[in-house]
């Protein structure tokens, strides 16, 4: 990782999605090019390489749900599907020369900071070893699949697999298939395999507010223009940006907005529900929470898809599966030969399974015992050099993550400046103290906290319930916030390792933060 000729700092970044190829460009585009991308897979894409079932599409309009330094006028639709966004991360790293820097099947399992080295070392699943002075988390929220503990799922004698991990080899014409949830990915894939299926049948946890989705292929004179007048594009992206902004947002974060701007949400939800001809099923799937509490879905297929007579939905819980079907907590038996998990992710595991160690010996995960937390979603006490993507609370109840990411991509740039003349970064404890009070002050009186509904953005702790996932503010806001990192948040000043009997020299201090500097051969340092 060492060979570049701008030999400081050295940055390891664990993931190629979104945030691991985004970072990488700006950081070359900043003239820092010794960087390495960690990709346990053999391709690039992140969720969006995972994440292959029937119907698998982008939730936010195509142009926002982009880079803003990399637009693509050639979308072919305003909802992007999986494979056109999976082509445009590939063409990303083509266009951007990032393949040489990116080291595929290189699965990191463990990452330790030396104290007195100062850098990173990371461990591959083979054993190899990496060094780096900086350290980049950008494994995502939306990595790992949840498996649900349903009593003899492991004895059911047909096909399981998980919608995350799509089985393509294996053929649903003419098959029963029970479907496990509800939520975004079931409802793009249920319309499609419906057709083709003998039989489907949803179990519904719960029922979410559904949207029609405004999506439209573009013709080939949009993207002509897009080429010629690339200011359309940008403006495109803004009229997105300040619906989410200016309607949305203030309808999830503020009781105010809410009381405004829910009501005309709702029936624009109620409307859409229409589609369902039978009334006793449309009440099965009007939710009893606020709008808004979970994410908004959107779907023109979904309702429609629930007419069919070879599609069926349960309301009642499941209480455990047989050998050839599942069984409802009415002892109702529900015959399938194929089961798939549309349950979503472990999306409060922000690095598992991955270990991180830091000063101490300190686990991240065991530092995170209670719930995970870290200043601005980017760092955490006790972990220099190191930062994340996607952390915690850093989430968009709606709008578009990427636009978050870039605003992750400007501070950890910026850290990245500072490496190059003192080395070391670690946020203070007192930082991230006032920071998190702030975050979950606000967030209490959000509609994801007060709006009565079970979502993945709250984590049930030994303290409680708390929302450990979501931004409590604007896009704009946290682009502010993020904007440069204020050194006034962090210790430039390394902690002296413990000392060892065998080293020659004193057992203890006093040590200055001079002392420090010239023995680890640091730059700049700032006195505490």
């Amino acid at each position: 990782m060492r060979t570049s000729s701008k030999s400081r700092p050295s940055v390891a970044i664990v993931g190629s999605g979104f945030s691991g190829l985004g970072l990488a460009i700006r950081l070359q585009r900043a003239g820092y090019t010794d960087f390495t991308i960690f990709e346990k897979a053999d391709g690039v894409g992140g969720v969006w390489r995972d994440n292959s079932y029937p119907g698998a599409a982008c939730d936010a309009p195509s142009h926002l749900y982009s880079y803003s330094f990399q637009p693509n006028p050639d979308w072919s639709r305003r909802f992007a599907e999986q494979p056109e966004i999976l082509r445009y991360l590939e063409n990303c790293a083509e266009d951007n020369a990032l393949m040489p820097h990116i080291r595929f099947r290189t699965e990191i399992v463990a990452a330790r900071f030396d104290p007195v080295a100062v850098h990173w070392v990371l461990t591959a699943a083979d054993g190899t070893e990496f060094t780096a002075d900086l350290f980049v988390a950008a494994c995502g929220q939306l990595s790992r699949p949840s498996y649900p503990a349903i009593a003899g799922l492991d004895e059911f004698t047909g096909r399981v697999f998980h919608s995350a991990r799509w089985d393509h080899e294996h053929e649903l014409a003419g098959r029963d298939v029970a479907v496990i949830g509800n939520g975004a990915s079931a409802l793009q894939f249920v319309p499609h395999i419906a057709e083709r299926a003998r039989s489907v049948t949803i179990f519904q946890r719960q029922p979410y507010w559904i949207s029609p989705k405004p999506d439209r292929e573009y013709p080939k004179l949009r993207k002509f223009v897009n080429r010629r007048i690339p200011l359309l594009q940008k403006i495109s992206r803004a009229g997105i940006f300040l619906w989410f902004e200016m309607i949305l947002n203030p309808m999830l974060v503020s009781p105010h907005g809410r009381r405004i701007l829910s009501a005309p949400v709702r029936a624009w939800c109620r409307w859409n529900l229409r589609r369902v001809s039978d009334p006793a099923l449309r009440a099965a799937l009007t939710p009893g929470y606020e709008v808004g509490c979970n994410r908004i879905l959107t779907s023109n297929e979904y309702y429609e898809t629930l007419n069919r007579p070879n599609v069926r939905v349960v309301t009642r819980p499941i209480d455990h599966i047989g050998p050839r079907a599942v069984v409802d907590a009415d002892g109702r038996a529900h015959h399938a030969d194929t089961v798939v998990l549309a349950t979503g992710f472990r999306s409060h595991d922000f690095v598992s399974p991955m270990r991180i160690t830091g000063l101490h010996d300190r686990d991240l995960d065991a530092v995170w015992q209670q719930r995970p937390r870290a200043f601005l979603g980017l760092s955490v006490p006790g972990f220099p050099n190191f930062f994340l993507m996607y952390g915690p609370n850093t989430n968009v109840g709606s709008g578009s993550i990427v636009h978050m990411l870039e605003s992750q991509m400007n501070h950890i740039v910026h850290a990245v400046e500072q490496l190059s003349r003192i080395r070391y970064l670690e946020v203070r404890a007192e930082s991230l103290a006032r920071f998190d009070e702030r975050a979950q002050d606000r967030l209490s009186t959000t509609v994801w906290n007060t709006g009565g509904c079970h979502s993945w953005y709250v984590a049930q702790t030994a303290t409680g319930p708390v929302n450990t996932n979501n931004w409590p503010g604007s896009m704009r806001e946290y682009r502010e916030r993020t904007r440069r990192l204020d050194l006034n948040d962090y210790r430039t000043t390394p902690e002296l390792p413990e000392p060892v009997e065998s080293r020659a020299e004193p057992a203890a201090g006093p040590y200055t933060a001079r002392d420090v500097a010239g023995r680890l051969g640091a730059g700049p340092t700032r006195e505490e």
